[in-house]
């Protein structure tokens, strides 16, 4: 790791803004016509509920995609090319591409894709464009670097086409690229809290109806600390789709529609119903939905205390119940633990899909720095790994930065 990567800042918006135009005009010999920005986000609590009718409580963060484009010289052309300056790779797609089945084509294409044809079929064709694009979001820790994608190309796509899409309608279309072109049946936090994200503000957004509750984010003395354990457990597949379908047989054997009509009694009752992960799951879908409605309500009083209790309880149930935490995670955790209040730590808990990725700890800003310092050399004392961490408060959503 390099010092930088273990400094509070980070590369702000305006000059990876700078940096992608400069880059776009090297690579295809004109400035971009186009240029937007979306956002990571991270979740405070509220893991693996949206998927199953709960509340979630994310935001988005500091840590953007910024994504140029210009028209080609020819009129004729008819696909877009798209280019990752991080990854420095390339890929011609249209709406009709399947970049899924092309053995040469990059990971993130399939998301580009998605967007580009859920857009035409939805909203009207998109014209050719040059692309470039580049990213302060963590890749593969649970910041939702794959739903920045989708929506920085919805964006783009809105700009070049002059269309102001409807924010939900936007959201919807980037989670219907993912699910389809992507193969990732995931619920609506990721994309809607890089949409509709707000600066100084927290979304407690209910997967259920839609509908967004700002919960202000009131204290200036307080920050969240994103830490990446920089470890993505490689399984053996499925783990995702196989907790969704416990979830969905312990809904059914409970004898509910949804599991905002269940309590942790009807849980007990179906004890015996249950098969052990299925009992272990409701348990943890049951609490977290609890959880994430009681931390907002705390948040907005500003019982920060509490917030660090149901952040705790959080990741107990994550790691003991729904079984999608790690052994680095739960390190992070429990380190944060063992700082506790005295060195500024409020609560802490893994965030994210889970096996690996990031840890969400709250805490003093006037303590930052010394936690992180802290956390990294503690961390990588005990696994030899590096982490690398960073603060956000919450930021501004998905919006276009030029257009000309």
């Amino acid at each position: 790791m390099t010092a930088a990567q273990n400094e509070i800042t980070t590369e702000t918006l305006a000059e990876l803004a700078d940096r992608v135009r400069e880059t776009h005009k090297t690579l295809y010999g004109k400035p971009p016509e186009f240029v937007v920005a979306a956002p990571g986000r991270v979740n405070l609590i509220g893991e693996h509920v949206d998927y199953n009718d709960g509340f979630v409580l994310p935001m988005a963060i500091e840590r953007y995609i910024v994504m140029a484009g210009s028209r080609p010289d020819d009129d004729n052309e008819a696909q877009s090319q798209f280019h990752s300056i991080s990854m420095d790779s390339s890929c011609r797609l249209s709406s009709k591409d399947s970049p899924g089945n092309d053995p040469t084509a990059p990971g993130w294409a399939c998301y580009v894709q998605g967007v580009l044809a859920v857009f035409e079929q939805s909203v009207r064709q998109a014209p050719a464009l040059n692309v470039s694009f580049d990213s302060t979001v963590p890749l593969g820790g649970g910041l939702s670097s794959s739903a920045a994608l989708e929506v920085a190309t919805a964006t783009l796509l809105e700009a070049a086409t002059a269309t102001t899409l409807d924010m939900r309608e936007k959201a919807l279309i980037c989670q219907k690229a993912e699910h389809v072109y992507a193969g990732v049946p995931c619920g609506i936090m990721d994309q809607f809290s890089s949409v509709f994200g707000k600066a100084g503000e927290l979304m407690l957004l209910d997967c259920r109806s839609q509908e967004i509750t700002a919960v202000p984010f009131g204290s200036d003395d307080v920050v969240l600390l994103i830490t990446n354990s920089n470890v993505k457990h490689e399984l053996n597949g499925g783990e995702y789709a196989e907790r969704r379908s416990q979830c969905d047989a312990a809904l059914k054997k409970i004898g509910k529609s949804t599991w905002r009509d269940v309590c942790m009694d009807d849980v007990k009752a179906a004890r015996d119903q249950l098969s052990e992960p299925e009992y272990k799951r409701a348990r943890h879908v049951v609490g977290e939905i609890q959880r994430t409605t009681q931390a907002a309500d705390a948040i907005s009083a500003g019982r920060w205390d509490e917030v660090g209790e149901l952040m705790y309880a959080s990741h107990d149930s994550l790691s003991g119940d729904f079984e999608v935490s790690c052994p680095e995670l739960d390190l992070l955790v429990d380190l944060a633990r063992d700082i506790d209040s005295e060195g500024g730590v409020i609560g802490s808990r893994m965030t994210g899909g889970g096996f690996g990725g990031c840890t969400v700890t709250l805490v003093k800003k006037d303590s930052a720095q010394s936690l992180m310092d802290a956390l990294m050399s503690r961390y990588k004392a005990e696994t030899s790994i590096e982490p690398s961490c960073f603060t956000s408060r919450p930021a501004l959503g998905a919006h276009i930065l030029s257009a000309s």
